[in-house]
């Protein structure tokens, strides 16, 4: 649709969401407190679910948790949900904590890496669209027509395991750890991680950061803006434990400020401390 953005608001979607070339699809999970049943009791008219944390939107090699699953994974899944390469997607998640925006901007980078062009995130998800009083819908959903999605993979937007060892060897990009500043300097660890620390030479900005509590939405563009100043413009890799967190800080970088540079790092710390050679860093950074 000519006149959507990457991020829409319940009012844009309200108006439109009887159109047959849009698609909304609800990735509510158990991680977030819904999951298939809260679609169930309530969701937005003419939306079909997935469950972004059980159906398969990343898969596992090794101890890494969260990659992009291969062409024919992601053709099978995209297409139960009904999706051709003429609809517009809106992802619709819960709507109520930064995790959950996450992915929200997770799923919505695996539709752009497989080549789907035309996709939204609905601001605000689910809880928004209550609290703005419009209309819900309950039981199982629409029932669309399922065939394989013709997948064309676009690395455009991601980062793999040797870019970022060529990024760490030249540096050639900005390498953004998204995580908590413990995560950062190594004090905690993720359990899909074997060792604690950072990618050295990494620069930090919590994705947090980019969430506001109170509003349960991604800040003002304006505050976008101040926070990720402190990010150079220039090529830069996001990335987190398993590739969850740092969707938010590329979905903020590439879509919302434009900086085409901007790659995700699906394998993340989980991929990269399964070899003991790779080297992490740990303490303050200097």
């Amino acid at each position: 649709m000519a006149d959507a953005s990457p991020l829409v608001s319940t009012q844009w979607l309200a108006v439109r969401r009887s159109d047959p070339t849009l698609r909304i699809v609800d990735i509510r999970s158990a991680v977030d407190g819904g999951a298939r049943a809260a679609f169930e009791r309530a969701h937005v008219p003419g939306a079909v679910h997935t469950d972004y944390a059980k159906d398969g939107w990343r898969a596992t090699r090794g101890m890494a948790t969260g990659l992009l699953p291969d062409a024919a994974t992601l053709a099978q899944l995209i297409g139960r949900l009904g999706v051709t390469p003429a609809h517009h997607v809106v992802i619709v998640s819960a709507g109520t904590t930064a995790g959950d925006f996450s992915a929200a901007a997770r799923v919505y980078w695996t539709f752009k890496t497989a080549g789907h062009r035309a996709v939204s995130i609905l601001d605000g998800g689910m809880a928004a669209w209550t609290r703005d009083g419009h209309p819900h819908e309950a039981g199982a959903g629409a029932a669309p027509s399922a065939a394989a999605y013709p997948v064309a993979i676009d690395c455009t937007y991601r980062a793999e395991l040797a870019d970022v060892e060529r990024a760490l060897a030249d540096s050639s990009a900005v390498l953004l750890d998204t995580r908590s500043t413990a995560y950062f300097e190594g004090r905690e660890k993720s359990p899909q991680a074997l060792r604690a620390g950072r990618l050295p030479g990494s620069q930090h900005l919590d994705h947090a950061g980019a969430f506001d509590p109170v509003s349960h939405r991604l800040k003002p563009l304006a505050e976008l803006q101040r926070l990720f100043a402190a990010v150079p413009d220039a090529a830069t890799v996001s990335y987190c434990n398993t590739g969850h967190q740092a969707a938010t800080c590329w979905f903020v970088l590439c879509e919302l400020l434009g900086r085409r540079g901007a790659t995700l790092y699906d394998g993340s710390m989980s991929e990269w401390t399964e070899d003991a050679a790779r080297e992490v860093a740990t303490g303050p950074a200097a």
